[in-house]
C-alpha cells in the first residue's frame, strides 16, 4: 500500500489531486487514519492478537498480503470429495431417520455410498475422493476446515452468507471489505477482482461481490478473459491511440465536468466511485492488455494449467489469470467455477455420478497448477488460496443417484501463507450429515483471513444504519489451530 497515503491527516481542504490519490489507495486509509485517532496509537493495543509478520496491517503485523478464491458454486458433495465415510458404505440402501422430514428440495432418499473410490494421500493420510486425483496430491499443502457448517440451504442466502457474511442482499462482500480496509498494492490495476465461471455469472449474480453499503469504489471489478474485451468499455470505441491529444482532450474535459458535479453534490460516493473509476480505466487501458495476455507464458506453463484441453481450458485460463494479477498487485483475485442455475456447477440433485466427475476435472488440474505455480514463483510467501462452496450435500438419494442441499456440512480448505500444511480442524457425523466436531462458518473463515491480513474482524466496521457493521456480524473466531 502507498503508506503516504495512509498517513496523511490534513485537517483542511484537499486539492482534487490529493483525494483522487487518496479514494486510489482505498477508503481504507480514512477508517485506518479514524480507528488510530480513536484507540490512540496501533503500538498500544493488547498483544493478543498481534503475532509477527513480514507485512504491514490495519490491526497489526500481516502474514498475507494477496488472496486467490476459488469459489465452488452449487454446493459441493464433502462425502463425494474430501469427506471419507465408511458408514455410507455400510448403511448404503437403506431408509434411515435422520430427523428430518424432508431435505431442501426433495424427499429423503435412502443411504448412498460414495460411487467413488477414496484413498489416503500425503504424510497428513488425507482421505480423498478419485475425482479430483491433482488435489489428492498436494494434500500435505492444504488445510482443512472439516465441519463447515451454513445456516441455510439454499443457493441464493448461503452463497451471500458465504460471501458477505449475511444472508440478505445488500452487504458488502469479503473482497469489498478487504479493499476498504487495506487499500490497493497498485494504482495500475483493480484492487478487487472477479474470473466469473464462462457460463454465467453465479446464484445472486453481482451480489456476491458487491460493495454493499461501503462506497461503491470497494466493489469487484469483473473481468472475463475469454473474451474479446475482457474489461468492458476499456478501449476507446473510436479506436483512436491512447495518449491522443484528442483523447487525453476528452478525459480533462470529463474531469472538470466531474469535479463541478462533485463540488455541488459532496459525499455522493457513486460519484467519487465513478471519477476514481475513470482515473484507474486510463491505467488499465495501458497495464491490463498485459496482465491479462498469456501470449508470454511458456507452453509448458499453459499445459499445466490446461489450456490444451477443452475440458480444462476455461477454468484453467482464469487461474492463470489469477496468478498474473496477483503477481502484479491485485490484492484479492475471486475465480468461480459454476453458474448460477440447475446446470454446469456443483448442484448434483440428478446424477451424482456422471454430474460430479464432468464438472470435478473442469477444475482439478489447473488448480493443481496453480498451486505448484505460485510455491515455484515464491508467491505463496504472501499469497492465501482459498477453495469454498456455500454449503454441503445429503448423504442419502435424491432420485436415484441425486443428492440434495445440506447446509449441516461440508469442507474447505486454504493453503499458503500463515497456514499450516496438513493440518486440519472439525468432523461431521458418522454419515457426512451434520458437523458435530468443532464446528466451523463462514465467519470463523472469514475472520482467519482477516486476522492472517493483519486485520482485528472486530474492529473492522462501517456505521450502517445507526449499526457498526462488519463481515463477521456478531461471530467469528481465528481458526489458530490451521496457523503457523
Amino acid at each position: 500500500m502507498n503508506r503516504k497515503r495512509m498517513t496523511n491527516r490534513g485537517t483542511g481542504s484537499i486539492d482534487r489531486r490529493d483525494w483522487l490519490g487518496r479514494v486510489a489507495g482505498g477508503f481504507g486509509a480514512i477508517a485506518a487514519d479514524w480507528m488510530l485517532a480513536r484507540e490512540g496509537s496501533a503500538r498500544g493495543d493488547e498483544a493478543r492478537d498481534r503475532p509477527e509478520g513480514p507485512y504491514p496491517g490495519l490491526h497489526h503485523g500481516a502474514r498475507v498480503r494477496r488472496v486467490i478464491q476459488l469459489f465452488m458454486n452449487g454446493g459441493t458433495s464433502q462425502v463425494d470429495t474430501f469427506d471419507y465415510k465408511p458408514e455410507l458404505e455400510r448403511q448404503h440402501g437403506k431408509q434411515l431417520d435422520f430427523g428430518i422430514a424432508a431435505a431442501a428440495t426433495s424427499p429423503i432418499g435412502t443411504v448412498m455410498r460414495s460411487p467413488f473410490g477414496f484413498r489416503q494421500y500425503g504424510e497428513s493420510g488425507r482421505w480423498v475422493s478419485d475425482v479430483l486425483p491433482e488435489m489428492a496430491k498436494r494434500v500435505d499443502r492444504l488445510a482443512f476446515l472439516m465441519a463447515m457448517q451454513s445456516k441455510t440451504s439454499v443457493h441464493g442466502p448461503a452463497s451471500y452468507l458465504q460471501n458477505t457474511g449475511s444472508t440478505l442482499p445488500g452487504f458488502p462482500s469479503f473482497g469489498a471489505w478487504l479493499s476498504y480496509g487495506l487499500g490497493s498494492l497498485t494504482d495500475e490495476l483493480p484492487t478487487y477482482v472477479v474470473l466469473p465461471d464462462p457460463r454465467g455469472l453465479p446464484y445472486n449474480n453481482t451480489g456476491n461481490f458487491s460493495s454493499g453499503f461501503l462506497p461503491a469504489a470497494h466493489a469487484a471489478t469483473v473481468v472475463r478473459p475469454w473474451t474479446d474485451a475482457p474489461i468492458p468499455f476499456l478501449e476507446d470505441p473510436r479506436g483512436e491511440a491512447i495518449g491522443s491529444a484528442t483523447s487525453a482532450a476528452r478525459r480533462e474535459l470529463l474531469d472538470r465536468l466531474n469535479a463541478d458535479h462533485l463540488a455541488r453534490h459532496p459525499g455522493e460516493d457513486r460519484l467519487e466511485a465513478r471519477i476514481a473509476s475513470f482515473e484507474l480505466a486510463a491505467k488499465l487501458q495501458s497495464s491490463a492488455p498485459a496482465a491479462l495476455d498469456l501470449a508470454d507464458e511458456t507452453p509448458a506453463t499453459r499445459a499445466a494449467y490446461g489450456l490444451d484441453d477443452a475440458t480444462t481450458e476455461a477454468f484453467g485460463r482464469n487461474c492463470l489469470t489469477a496468478r498474473r494479477l496477483i503477481e502484479r498487485g491485485v490484492r484479492f483475485v475471486q475465480v468461480w467455477s459454476g453458474a448460477g442455475g440447475p446446470a454446469n456447477n456443483w448442484d448434483n440433485h440428478t446424477d451424482i455420478v456422471n454430474e460430479l466427475p464432468a464438472i470435478a476435472r473442469q477444475v482439478d488440474r489447473p488448480i493443481g497448477a496453480l498451486l505448484d505455480d505460485l510455491q515455484e514463483r515464491g508467491l505463496l510467501d504472501d499469497t492465501l488460496v482459498i477453495w469454498t462452496t456455500e454449503f454441503g450435500r445429503m448423504p442419502f438419494t435424491q432420485g436415484a443417484t441425486g443428492r440434495d442441499h445440506n447446509g449441516g456440512t461440508f469442507v474447505s480448505w486454504l493453503s499458503g501463507a500463515g497456514v499450516r500444511g496438513g493440518a486440519s480442524i472439525g468432523a461431521s457425523d458418522d454419515f457426512g450429515f451434520r458437523a458435530v466436531e468443532s464446528v466451523t462458518t463462514g465467519y470463523d473463515l472469514h475472520a482467519t483471513v482477516l486476522h492472517l491480513m493483519g486485520i482485528d474482524h472486530e474492529r473492522l466496521t462501517w456505521r450502517h444504519n445507526g449499526l457498526d457493521r462488519r463481515l463477521t456480524d456478531v461471530h467469528g473466531h481465528v481458526l489458530r489451530e490451521l496457523l503457523v
